[in-house]
Order: structure tokens, then C-alpha cells, then sequence
């Protein structure tokens, strides 16, 4: 071993100096202790065995002492040195623990106080959650351990080293590692309508009424999301449920809802049993479960207009040989989300984030009564994410899978749109970090980016692999009651800092020629390694990520490590959140067909307004959205809540119109869906502040 003057990576992620004297400490001790005679002479042969560079990890030189010993011959050393390594190690394991639980305890809110994977839809902060906090540090080892043997196995030792290098260094970040599922899904639910959740481990039959049907519901969605680490979307919900209220009331039933539907004391209409119905669904299914660490499921529908929804289900029969009725489901989607958004004003409701899907021709939605419905709703306040499309064959294509996905592949992994679709594996790239380190070193940033692209590839092929082990081995029902189907679901690649890097490269960050080069060169190399990489049985698409905590992070390391960090939070869009100089349809180009081009995984814009819009400022919009080439996005102004009165209102307000107290909160879309401001995270909470709330002017 040649001495130079290298640093060590501590286990914290920190830098020191390299000792000599520290590695002779260790096996003078190690000696010792099995009473084993030691001199100078070989001390120096055991180090002489050691590769030590600069940024080496302790674990590396431990690992590599161990290895010293045993080539050397002194078995009983090595096993000495390996125990004493094993006993301090669950020292340090017990002590972050309980220096954990402390500041868990002492930590202003559960999001704050999570150490891996802040979260803001973990409302409380109790016993449940500090419970499923705890063991979510070895879930990470675990999932490491897996994954990197996996790598070794296929493309060998360096490339599972690289692959961590690169990941403890914060080029790239492994979503979801705390837990053993794969992310999330778009669902089918036949088989229940078939089986019931028996074919998941559940023991309910297949709904046979209305009632049956919500019960059984709300028991299916809890087994599957108990089996997924991201969102569960059920894009049939309120097809299948149209298809029981016809069956109890008849298929007209939407044409008489004031029709009475029973002989209790309470004489309840058709339309009351069907509100019960939504009440029951969506009450139970917003509740904590402690089988997702006492939160929420993340739970998505789909609304559809009559030509989205014809492309999607023309050909779907039920076990009974009847098919859809879409004059009964447009008539029960309208209700829902009328029933939906007053119910917010009652309480809090997060679930279910809702997308409603239009098809559009020469810029404005081909079904004129949905367009209209969906201005209406946006105008009466209510907070939902728009999806548009003008070729329904590419809806049929990407979201059904009915054939096969050509370039243009679609799926959000936030779970939104489609049948049996969304992603296994999230793994994303930190391009702020990754571009700067390449021209701080004078590279060319494609070459550095490329070869991280294409490890990221060969790292979520590995993790397919393991999917594969599991599923083999029965742990994966989900798939084999199918439920979803493991050849549809993505392998994401995400992307995080690409403002930042655009800002680092002295960018200016509006619509212009240059930035949007930039963006369509870096996205572009990722699509041409997805391309390259896609399997009969491995698809790949890239998607910039809501990143509620990970924006966090990678701000924080970079600015650690002495990189361009121009703010607290990376941002989730192609603009500047806090930009005020930028008006609404500015925005909509930055998230236009030009920017969004290479994303097949989806990028949602959130158009924050510091007031509702009328019908027809929305309508124009709609237009403005669908000639722009935007697909995805939503409206989000802040709602307020009283914390003396419980009071909601649509409105952003800084006091209560109610009793008048200005202790108010605000319900807003942390990233994705709504939330209590109160819940974010610290960092996320300084994020929301910052955030640019447009007028109506900017229009």
C-alpha cells in the first residue's frame, strides 16, 4: 500500500484524513485478543494487502483488513477483528436508534421527524408511526443487499460497487427503499368482480349488490395497496359501481334520482343511497391504516369523456355479458365529483387524487359537454388533475395496453390513467449534480450523464430480476390473481435537478430556443437508452418526480458538497416555482408537447392561483393546455382552514369568514395531492412558502 494524503468517507457520509496509525490500532487489538504474538514486520505485510484511494469508505478498508488477515494466515485474527466489527456495529445501530426515537419525539410533526422518507400524508404523529419508522433503516440495507448481489450476479462486482458509489455520493437516488414492494400500479379489478380478494390472501367473495360492492371495495383496496409502496389507482371504480346501482335500480335510475330506493324510516332517494355509498367508500378508505405505517392509501380514480372512455372499454364485457352503460356512468362521474368537492368542505379529504381524461381535436375537447363539465368544476373550486390527449389510439395503446406501447408510452407513476399499467422501480438521476460534476472536471456532461444512464438501466434490470425471484416464489399476488401484469409495468427512470443544472449552465429559465435545447438533449439521452434497453418484457420510461422529499435532500447534499445549489428545494417543474415574472400561459409552454417530449412517464403541472378562475377563463385554458401540447396538469389554489372553528373554505384567506380568528391553515398540494400546509415537512413547509401564487392578470 502506497502512503499518499487520502481522505476517508465516514459512515455518516462525512470526510477525515486517513490515519495509518488507526488500521495498526485495530489489528494490534485484533491480535491480542486471541493472545496471538504481533510485530512491526507483520503488521506491514497485513497493510501491504490493502488498496486504500482517495474517498475510500471505513467499510471498504474494514472489509479489506479482514480479507489482509485471512491471506496472511491468521484465521483466528480474522475471526476476531470480524466479531469485534459485529459487536460495534449493533452499538451504533442501538445508539441511532435511540437518538432517533428522541428526535422523533421531539419533532414538530411526523414528516419532520422522518429520518428517510418524509411524508406528509402521515398526519399524526404517535406510536403507530414511530413503530413504523423504526425499522425502515434496515428495510434499506436489505433492499441494497438484494439489489447489489443481483448486480454482481449479471454484470459483476465493479458495476455493484459503482452502483453504490454513485448512490452514496447523491448522483442518483433509489425511490421507495424503505419498503420491499414494487411502487405502484393502475389496477384492474376484474378478478375480484370474478373472485373476490380470495386470489390476494383476502377471504370476502365477489360483490353481488351495491352494498357488497362497496364493502368489498374498500377491502380490496386496502389488500392491494398493503402490497404496494406507491399509489393504487382504480380507473374501473365508478364503472363497476354504475354497473351494481343498475342492477338494484335499473339502468335509467340516473334519469329519476329522486326516485325513493327503500321503505326505511328514513325514505332514502336513489340519490341519497348512492352519496351513502360514495360516503362509505371514501370516508373508510381516507382513514390511517397500519399497514401503510398509520397513513392514508394513496388512493387514484379516472373520470373519462365519452370518446376516452369508448377507446378504453368498447370491447369490455361484464361476467354477465352486458357491457358499460355510458349515459349512466357520465351521470355518476358528474355526481361524484359534485358530491366530492362539497364534501371537502366539510373535512379534510385527500383521497382519491382524481384525473379527468379528455380527448381533443384542433385544440379543444372533442366531447364539448365534458369540456364544459371539467371548466365548471375547476370554476366551482374543486381540486383535480387534467389529462388531454388528441389521439385516442395512443390512449387505447398507452394506457389500456391493448397493443403494443410504441415511443410515445405512457404511465404516471403517481398511479394516474390506465388499466393494469404503472411502475415497478423508480431510480433517480440527480441532474443538477451529474451535469455540474462533468463540466467541473472540463467533460463533455453528455458522456458522464450517458454512463450514468445506462448503469441506471442495468440497475433496474437487476431489480426486474429480483421482482421476478419474488414473484416465483408466490410473494407477489397481486400479479397472479392479475390484478396487474408484470410486462406492463414500467422500469422509471427519474429525473430531479434538471432547473438547477439548465440555471448552472447560465440558462436562462423561460420558454426560449436554448433552454429548451437543453431540456430536449438531456431527456432525449435518457429516451434513447429506454429505447435501447426495452425488452419483450422489460419497458422503460422517464418521468420527472414529484420528489416531496428527495427535492430536499439533493439540495442539501449538493449544497454540502460545494455544487451550484440556487435553492432549498429542487423543483418538480420546468420552471422556477417561486418565479414571478412568469404568467400562466408561460407556463403552460413549459410544460408543452416541446418539454415534455421525452418524458413518457409524465410530468404534471401544478398552475398555482391565488384565486378560482371563472367557467370561461377555464375553458380557455382547456384551449390554451391542448394547442400548447401540456397533457398533464392541475389547478391549485390554496384552500384555508380555520384552526378555531374547523371551517373550510374554496378561498385563499387570511382569516376565517366564520368567526373571523386569523389562526388559519391552508390545504394545498404538497406535490401530487392535498394536504394540510401544517403537515409538510419543516423543509417542504419553507418550500410552500416560496411558492408563487399567480393572479388572474397574469392570464
Amino acid at each position: 500500500m502506497k502512503i499518499n494524503n487520502f481522505t476517508i468517507t465516514k459512515r455518516d457520509g462525512s470526510k477525515d484524513s486517513f490515519s495509518l496509525d488507526k488500521i495498526m490500532n485495530a489489528i494490534i487489538k485484533a491480535f491480542n485478543s486471541v493472545n496471538e504474538p504481533v510485530d512491526l514486520a507483520r503488521i506491514s505485510k497485513i497493510i501491504s494487502n490493502l488498496e486504500i484511494k482517495d474517498g475510500v469508505t471505513v467499510e471498504d478498508i474494514q472489509n479489506q483488513t479482514e480479507v489482509a488477515l485471512m491471506k496472511e494466515g491468521y484465521y483466528m485474527v480474522a475471526k476476531s477483528f470480524m466479531l469485534y466489527r459485529q459487536r460495534h456495529s449493533e452499538t451504533r445501530d442501538e445508539l441511532d436508534r435511540m437518538k432517533f426515537l428522541t428526535d422523533y419525539c421531539r419533532a414538530t410533526n411526523a414528516a419532520t421527524g422522518s429520518k428517510f422518507d418524509a411524508n406528509a400524508n402521515v398526519e399524526n404523529k404517535n406510536i403507530a408511526t414511530l413503530i413504523g419508522e423504526l425499522p425502515k433503516g434496515a428495510f434499506i440495507k436489505l433492499n441494497r443487499r438484494m439489489l447489489t448481489d443481483r448486480i454482481k450476479k449479471m454484470y459483476g462486482k465493479d458495476m455493484a460497487d459503482e452502483y453504490m458509489d454513485l448512490l452514496q455520493k447523491h448522483f442518483i437516488y433509489k425511490n421507495d427503499e424503505t419498503s420491499l414492494a414494487n411502487y405502484c400500479a393502475s389496477i384492474t379489478m376484474y378478478p375480484w368482480l370474478i373472485n373476490g380478494t380470495c386470489g390476494i390472501g383476502g377471504n370476502s367473495t365477489a360483490p353481488t349488490n351495491l352494498k357488497s360492492f362497496c364493502g368489498g371495495f374498500v377491502n380490496m383496496v386496502f389488500i392491494v395497496s398493503s402490497m404496494l409502496s406507491g399509489a393504487c389507482a382504480t380507473p374501473e371504480f365508478l364503472m363497476y359501481m354504475n354497473y351494481f346501482i343498475g342492477k338494484e335500480y335499473g339502468t335509467d335510475y340516473w334519469q329519476h334520482p329522486e326516485k325513493q330506493a327503500d321503505l326505511s324510516l328514513k325514505k332514502r332517494s336513489i340519490d341519497k343511497v348512492i352519496t351513502d355509498c360514495f360516503e362509505q367508500i371514501v370516508y373508510s378508505i381516507n382513514q390511517p391504516t397500519g399497514a401503510r405505517n398509520f397513513q392514508a392509501v394513496f388512493w387514484n380514480v379516472a373520470y373519462y369523456d365519452k370518446y376516452y372512455f369508448k377507446s378504453l372499454f368498447d370491447n369490455f364485457y361484464f361476467p354477465d355479458g352486458s357491457q358499460p352503460d355510458w349515459d349512466g356512468l357520465s351521470w355518476l362521474q358528474k355526481r361524484f365529483m359534485k358530491w366530492f368537492n362539497k364534501e371537502r368542505t366539510k373535512t379534510p379529504l385527500t383521497f382519491p387524487v382524481e384525473t379527468m381524461a379528455l380527448l381533443t381535436e384542433n385544440g379543444e375537447p372533442r366531447d364539448p359537454e365534458w369540456g364544459d363539465f371539467t371548466a365548471e368544476m375547476y370554476a366551482e373550486g374543486h381540486s383535480f388533475f387534467t389529462y388531454m390527449s388528441d389521439n385516442a389510439d395512443s390512449l387505447s395503446s398507452c394506457c389500456r395496453l391493448r397493443n403494443e406501447i410504441q415511443d410515445n408510452g405512457f404511465s404516471y407513476t403517481l398511479g394516474a390513467g390506465g388499466v393494469s399499467t404503472g411502475s415497478k422501480s423508480v431510480l433517480t438521476i440527480n441532474l443538477n449534480r451529474c451535469i455540474q460534476y462533468a463540466v467541473n472536471k472540463g467533460e463533455d456532461f453528455h458522456d458522464f450523464l450517458g454512463h450514468v444512464i445506462n448503469l441506471c438501466h442495468k440497475v433496474q434490470t437487476a431489480y426486474n430480476e429480483n421482482l421476478k425471484e419474488l414473484l416465483k416464489n408466490g410473494m407477489l399476488p397481486l400479479f397472479d390473481a392479475g390484478y396487474i401484469n408484470i410486462n406492463r409495468q414500467y422500469l422509471t427512470i427519474g429525473v430531479n435537478g434538471l432547473v438547477e443544472a439548465a440555471e448552472f449552465m447560465g440558462l436562462k429559465i423561460t420558454d426560449n430556443p436554448e433552454y429548451r435545447a437543453f431540456v430536449q438533449d438531456v431527456l432525449g439521452l435518457i429516451e434513447k437508452y429506454n429505447k435501447q434497453y426495452r425488452t419483450k418484457e422489460l419497458m422503460f420510461n422517464c418521468e420527472m418526480i414529484p420528489a416531496e422529499n428527495v427535492g430536499v435532500k439533493h439540495a442539501k447534499w449538493d449544497r454540502e458538497d460545494g455544487y451550484f445549489v440556487p435553492r432549498d428545494c429542487y423543483n418538480s417543474y420546468f420552471y422556477v416555482v417561486e418565479d414571478r415574472s412568469l404568467n400562466i400561459i408561460d407556463k403552460f409552454k413549459l410544460h408543452g408537447a416541446p418539454y415534455i417530449e421525452h418524458l413518457t412517464g409524465g410530468s404534471a403541472l401544478h398552475m398555482n392561483l391565488d384565486e378560482h378562475l371563472s367557467k370561461e377563463q377555464y375553458k380557455q385554458l382547456l384551449h390554451i393546455a391542448a394547442v400548447e401540447g401540456c397533457n398533464y396538469f392541475t389547478f391549485n389554489i390554496p384552500n384555508t382552514v380555520c384552526n378555531e372553528c374547523g371551517h373550510i373554505d374554496k378561498r385563499y384567506l387570511h382569516e376565517c369568514p366564520k368567526c373571523h380568528s386569523k389562526n388559519v391553515d391552508y390545504l394545498t398540494r404538497i406535490i401530487g395531492y392535498l394536504k394540510r400546509v401544517s403537515n409538510f415537512s419543516e423543509a417542504r413547509q419553507q418550500e410552500a412558502s416560496r411558492r408563487y401564487y399567480a393572479s388572474s392578470d397574469k392570464m
